[in-house]
């Protein structure tokens, strides 16, 4: 006994009409969507309109949110619009969202939804930042806060920073962005200005990192690379409750008083999970 086949079977397509994925029960494709990358969804919403309106279920984009993400809600906006469902606050989430008089830029990143955090030169203390002698805000639109400060000469290079936020659990790095030389523009193409880039080849750069729960981190490196943005790492913490806020503080100094040192542009200090720091595509875009 078995299964049989024969030459004078009717062919399925002959005997019954083709399924099509408009057919499926939007219930059913909701809870596929949840096991789903936010771009994925946001593509199957585009099929057909059971795909679209499964994409707009609550439980789904719940499904995407950090879990505490009414905390950040409560913390990044003074009057979140209350008729929004979950779709719509991930995309809100999802903005280059302002903090702090515009110092500070708070986002989820669209592919993961984990959250993100930049500190912009502004937001941070910096040694000397009132002598024009020795610092410049200058306009840039190679920042996302369109303009960065730039060093032109100082003996004590000393750069303070910090931040208390309610970051989701999990661990995070923390970077500094920096540019060795003076980036511009002439007939349209990028030029760099290296004329007062010195003093970095000498002694090292130091970075420490703190969490107002007793985690510290210290590390040294030269700078170099002049001509192009890169980011140094200044160490990596752990958050444990998303629903209470952590004070992280950081710093980057070179205070040997034997040499001079200058030709430097810094931009921002970025916090990001220590997950993407192996994904290229995120740290093009940052």
């Amino acid at each position: 006994m078995g299964i049989r086949f024969s030459s004078s079977q009717a062919a399925p397509s002959e005997s019954s009409p083709a399924s099509s994925l408009g057919e499926l029960p939007e219930s059913c494709v909701a809870q596929i969507m949840t096991y789903m990358d936010p771009p994925q969804i946001c593509k199957l919403a585009t099929l057909n309109r059971a795909f679209r309106g499964a994409s707009s279920a609550d439980f789904v984009w719940e499904s995407k949110l950090p879990p505490n993400y009414d905390v950040l809600l409560r913390r990044i906006f003074a009057d979140f619009p209350s008729h929004l469902g979950k779709r719509g606050i991930y995309a809100r989430l999802c903005r280059l969202n302002s903090l702090d008089d515009g110092t500070k830029k708070v986002w989820l990143d669209r592919g993961m939804g984990k959250l993100c955090l930049c500190v912009s030169a502004k937001g941070l203390s910096i040694t000397g930042i009132d002598d024009r002698r020795n610092w410049n805000h200058i306009p840039t639109d190679e920042s996302r806060f369109s303009s960065v400060a730039y060093l032109q000469q100082i003996w004590w290079f000393e750069v303070d920073g910090e931040v208390e936020f309610p970051f989701p659990a999990g661990k995070y790095s923390v970077f500094f962005r920096i540019h060795l030389g003076r980036a511009g523009k002439r007939f349209g193409r990028r030029v760099c200005n290296t004329e007062h880039v010195h003093g970095w080849d000498k002694k090292p750069v130091r970075f420490q990192l703190w969490t107002s729960d007793g985690q510290y981190v210290a590390s040294q490196c030269f700078l170099n690379g002049p001509g192009k943005w890169i980011y140094y790492h200044a160490g990596d913490f752990v958050v444990e409750d998303g629903n209470a806020s952590t004070k992280v503080k950081f710093s980057m100094t070179q205070i040997d008083c034997t040499h001079t040192k200058g030709g430097l542009c810094l931009d921002s200090v970025l916090i990001y999970p220590s997950e993407f720091r192996k994904v290229k595509a995120f740290l093009n875009y940052s």
